[in-house]
């Protein structure tokens, strides 16, 4: 038998986080423990299925996240408030991005910047003029003055010192790691089919 007092938290939860993307296709949510165990300050964790979502700009095609345990305390709850966290707590997961959208939004705002910083770092040319995935590479286009066709190169990505790394095509090119907050740990990327996936782990502070 479902439990009462999750189901209308996972239902205030997906309002929530429908709340806070700019747009949200499917959303899939479980909540993990018991009303018991949630009165007692603990939720077992939380585990999240959603496609097609653009948060703040950054399109997704698929995101999958669990949670480990969660901290809460009912009597913290102020009006509106769904959870009073009281910890940080872990999430793993995975995400992947369709390299045409991905290139929509490399180059309008708020994006723009991360962009010009590859094209720029990675070829030494900016603005970046388009970004595609091609198979198992990423290719980076720049437009340059006096010249009809764009400059091109294209990376091999991997996941290196928890960030991503580009690697040129050609193996004696030194590769370039991509700043990361450091709460956020990329363990895998793969480039496939025209998608780049994702696979990490990040602490979330209340």
């Amino acid at each position: 038998m479902a439990d009462p007092l999750l189901n209308v938290l996972a239902g205030a939860l997906r309002l929530w986080i429908r709340s806070r993307c700019d747009s949200l296709g499917s959303l899939e949510l479980k909540l993990i423990g018991s009303s018991w165990s949630l009165l007692r300050g603990r939720l077992d964790g939380v585990s999240l299925n959603a496609r097609d979502v653009c948060f703040q700009g950054l399109p997704l095609q698929s995101v999958y996240l669990c949670s480990g345990p969660i901290a809460v305390d009912m009597k913290l709850l102020s009006p509106g408030q769904m959870l009073a966290l009281q910890q940080p707590f872990q999430v793993e997961g995975e995400v992947s991005f369709n390299g045409r959208q991905l290139n929509k939004a490399l180059l309008a705002e708020p994006w723009r910047w991360l962009g010009d910083w590859m094209a720029e770092q990675l070829m030494g040319l900016s603005p970046l003029g388009a970004l595609s995935i091609d198979t198992d590479l990423i290719e980076l286009q720049v437009a340059v003055a006096a010249h009809q066709d764009p400059a091109r190169r294209r990376f091999r990505l991997n996941a290196e010192q928890g960030t991503l790394c580009f690697r040129p095509e050609t193996a004696d090119q030194p590769r370039t790691l991509l700043p990361m907050d450091p709460a956020i740990r990329i363990e895998h990327a793969q480039l496939t089919g025209g998608q780049l996936a994702l696979k990490g782990h990040a602490s979330v502070t209340p």
